[in-house]
């Protein structure tokens, strides 16, 4: 959790770097295009300074009025960086419609661009950190933080080839128009931010492969019993939260029930890393005969 929280507070200097070059690159050209991709990053700025806040608040351990952890704080994080996003991007169309009705030479193209190239290097280096890092701690922050760096290293390339074309072309008209199709871009990159964070916060179950990959553990691991069933799973930050019932012979003593279900949470924590399980041991009777059956 540290290192998330190292990787956090570079973020906000790597941030304030490219902000500091793509800021000049917009200031010396006049460019709508690089006026996109400047506040595009003031955005990026913004959301490494929650997500770095969020990272610590997460570390927080458990207490008696958050028995479960502040893990759920980086999805919070999420959704408002992913309303930022959206809030930019339309400020970026109202500024594209001033340029289109009211067009401006663009001045110094060339160091324009290579400022803005030199920009979008530092952010794809450390958007690749990003995600790695994200991934491995599992940080819903950290990886929308590297998700939403990465869509702006895409838009800023298009803003590159598209502005030099402009120039060496004479289009002069194709400047307004990348600033709006950075736009788009960084409107879907938002909504699908938000897409992701919200359904971490109503507790949204995780993909059917994972739920299927759990059933496969449960039944070749849980030998002894006859059938699992009501199995629950989601996730809240780095922890992955599972719950079902498991039916054993009504005459297993209760020490090689809980035998068994040592042997599978061993096997799940195995393969799923952060996993908090919770099993609930019921008598024959009991089976649903809709579960998960044991080999």
């Amino acid at each position: 959790m540290e290192r998330l929280q190292r990787i956090a507070g570079g973020s906000i200097g790597v941030g304030l770097l490219v902000l500091a070059l793509k800021g000049l690159a917009w200031w010396v050209t006049g460019s709508a295009a690089l006026y996109s991709d400047a506040l595009e990053t003031l955005v990026n700025v913004a959301a490494a300074g929650l997500t770095f806040g969020a990272v610590r608040f997460a570390a927080v351990p458990a207490d008696a009025n958050h028995p479960y952890g502040h893990d759920k704080a980086e999805f919070f994080a999420a959704v408002i960086e992913g309303v930022l996003i959206v809030v930019a991007a339309f400020s970026i169309l109202q500024h594209a419609w001033l340029v289109w009705r009211h067009p401006l030479p663009i001045r110094l193209p060339m160091i324009g661009i290579g400022l803005n190239g030199l920009a979008t290097l530092c952010n794809a280096g450390w958007a690749a950190l990003l995600l790695r890092e994200g991934r491995r701690g599992r940080s819903p922050a950290v990886l929308s933080d590297g998700r939403h760096l990465f869509a702006d290293v895409l838009a800023s390339l298009a803003v590159i080839v598209g502005l030099s074309v402009a120039v060496f072309a004479g289009l002069s008209w194709l400047d307004p128009l990348l600033a709006v199709a950075v736009a788009l871009y960084v409107l879907i990159s938002g909504w699908r931010i938000i897409r992701a964070s919200v359904g971490g916060l109503m507790d949204e179950a995780p993909d059917v492969p994972v739920r299927e990959r759990i059933r496969a553990l449960v039944a070749d691991h849980a030998t002894g019993a006859l059938e699992a069933h009501d199995l629950r799973t989601r996730a809240a930050g780095r922890f992955t939260y599972l719950e079902f019932h498991l039916v054993v012979p009504g005459e297993m003593r209760v020490d090689e029930a809980h035998a068994i279900c040592d042997r599978i949470e061993e096997a799940l924590r195995k393969e799923m890393g952060n996993l908090v399980v919770t099993i609930h041991v019921e008598p024959e009777m009991k089976a649903k005969q809709h579960g998960v059956p044991v080999l």
